[in-house]
């Protein structure tokens, strides 16, 4: 059967989450559907994140398989018709081998965390962005990140309903930078646990806005304690951006 690719942005406001849930609509299932709709084949579409409710994505990366070929410009534009009116776009689509699988072939995933650092409330970002008014110190922040950098136990900045088999990632890159009112959090990782981004970038917070030191966010990583963690950011503000591959283009 062949196998195809599909790059995914979609906005999380109204979904549960990437993944089928029962209490509500997934992006999952709205592609699924779209699917079937213009297939007639109820393929199972296989993502490379399980974003949460809430959660964005530029570069969200899936796959399934169909029974016959399809020109993947046709793929890419009968999808697009069918998700109308939610907010997801496929961005490309492009014919994969067998052996190709969106999560576990995936070498590395990028997430981008924004902030928008002014006192002035949200108006076009709204439910895009977590709005912080209290001025934050990027430069701090960003020192303060570069501890977690590598092989760590990340038991602190893990949810406690993560079912991963183990707490230990490597984080191979944590950048903050800022724009104008925009700081940005990048982080990049084979894989992430359960709401650690989201985990990180509170803590991060907490150094931004001065109430702990860069020795404090390495404590807490070396803590090994949820406990230990600061507040967790809210959604809205985390972006799935890409998803890499060796020798795909996906």
């Amino acid at each position: 059967m062949p196998r195809y690719a599909i790059t995914v942005e979609y906005d999380g406001a109204p979904f549960v989450g990437w993944q089928i849930q029962d209490n509500g609509p997934s992006v999952q299932a709205a592609i699924a559907t779209a699917l079937h709709a213009m297939t007639r084949e109820r393929a199972i579409v296989q993502g490379a994140g399980r974003t949460d409710t809430g959660v964005h994505a530029l570069g969200q990366v899936a796959h399934f398989d169909l029974s016959r070929e399809w020109p993947t410009d046709r793929l890419r534009d009968g999808l697009n018709f069918h998700l109308r009116p939610d907010p997801v776009a496929i961005i490309d689509a492009t014919a994969v081998d067998d052996e190709f699988h969106a999560r576990f072939s995936a070498t590395a995933r990028h997430y981008r965390y924004r902030i928008i650092n002014r006192r002035s409330q949200l108006a076009l970002d709204r439910g895009r962005a977590w709005h912080v008014p209290r001025p934050l110190d990027a430069a701090a922040m960003h020192e303060a990140a570069q501890y977690l950098i590598g092989r760590h136990d990340f038991t602190t900045f893990r949810s406690a309903h993560c079912q991963a088999k183990s707490p230990v990632k490597t984080l191979d890159m944590v950048s903050v930078e800022r724009a104008g009112d925009e700081i940005d959090i990048e982080v990049s990782a084979r894989s992430f646990l359960h709401r650690q981004v989201r985990s990180l970038a509170g803590s991060l917070k907490q150094v931004g806005e001065g109430k702990w030191t860069a020795g404090d966010l390495g404590a807490a990583l070396e803590a090994a304690d949820r406990a230990a963690c600061g507040p967790v950011a809210p959604a809205d503000g985390l972006y799935l951006l890409s998803v890499d591959y060796d020798n795909v283009e996906a």
